[in-house]
């Protein structure tokens, strides 16, 4: 039996950014026919993870819809999967990947980017130091694609934020400052972007088809992991099953979404 997959996204309390996330779900559907895709979220948001995942019939993989680990991938998501359904494979989150330096590349050119600009990869934030370095590992392939510095800068935790950054491109002689938004969907963070000031600020990365070939990619991988893995030891029932972890992805690109769950 092909095992269903289920997208796990934060959550928000933007209309659009609900719609956008349906609409990176049947791009996800389109590009496989007949395959099952359920959208769900961790928080805020319907249908939830922790609701969807038991009445999913036969073998499922999750693939975290966040751009970069942190809180949400290492710790609410292997929370619920280990209470309701701990026999999930799941795969790693997104970023950093060259699908999605493909997919920033792309906004930035609709966004009217021009070859005097500098360019900012802006992203919501962690607390979590390697969720930062995936951010700016994401940084680094955009600027090699460029063929320009682009710099990570943060509208939650983390540092530069994207105040101190475009403070920095002000004293040099850049024209314009041009944001690339490194959000799955509009709502809070994107909006944090679009308020900053900058001449340009792309587009969120929404449905891309990019995105969604991402998607399968951590799918598939996240399968052959589960298929390579040598078998478990028959565990003493008095012991309680472990959490789930995320898998750890290839390091060809890592979205931040934030650790902090009060804003979406």
């Amino acid at each position: 039996m092909t095992p269903a997959l289920v997208l796990a996204a934060h959550g928000t309390r933007s209309p659009a950014g609900e719609r956008t996330l349906a609409d990176l779900a049947e791009t996800v559907r389109r590009a496989r026919p007949g395959r099952r895709v359920e959208l769900t979220y961790l928080e805020i948001s319907s249908p939830l993870l922790a609701e969807v995942l038991p009445v999913v019939r036969g073998p499922v993989v999750v693939v975290p819809l966040l751009l970069a680990g942190g809180y949400h991938a290492h710790i609410d998501l292997p929370e619920v999967i280990a209470e309701h359904r701990p026999d999930a494979v799941v795969a790693g989150w997104l970023g950093p990947h060259r699908l999605l330096t493909s997919a920033l590349t792309r906004k930035l050119a609709r966004a009217g980017l021009r070859g005097t600009d500098a360019v900012l990869l802006g992203a919501a934030g962690s607390s979590d130091p390697a969720a930062l370095a995936d951010v700016r590992a994401a940084a680094h392939q955009l600027a090699v694609r460029l063929a320009r510095p682009v710099t990570a800068a943060f509208a939650s935790a983390g540092t530069p934020t994207i105040e101190e950054a475009m403070e920095r491109l002000r004293s040099t002689p850049a024209a314009r400052i041009a944001i690339a938004s490194y959000v799955l969907a509009p709502g809070f963070f994107h909006d944090r972007l679009a308020s900053s000031g900058a001449e340009l600020v792309s587009d969120p990365l929404g449905a891309d088809p990019d995105v969604a070939a991402l998607i399968w990619h951590r799918y598939d991988e996240a399968l052959r992991r589960d298929h390579t893995a040598p078998a478990p030891r028959p565990a003493h029932r008095e012991h309680p099953a472990p959490v789930p972890q995320v898998a750890h992805r290839d390091h060809a690109a890592p979205s931040t979404q934030p650790l902090h769950r009060r804003h979406a």
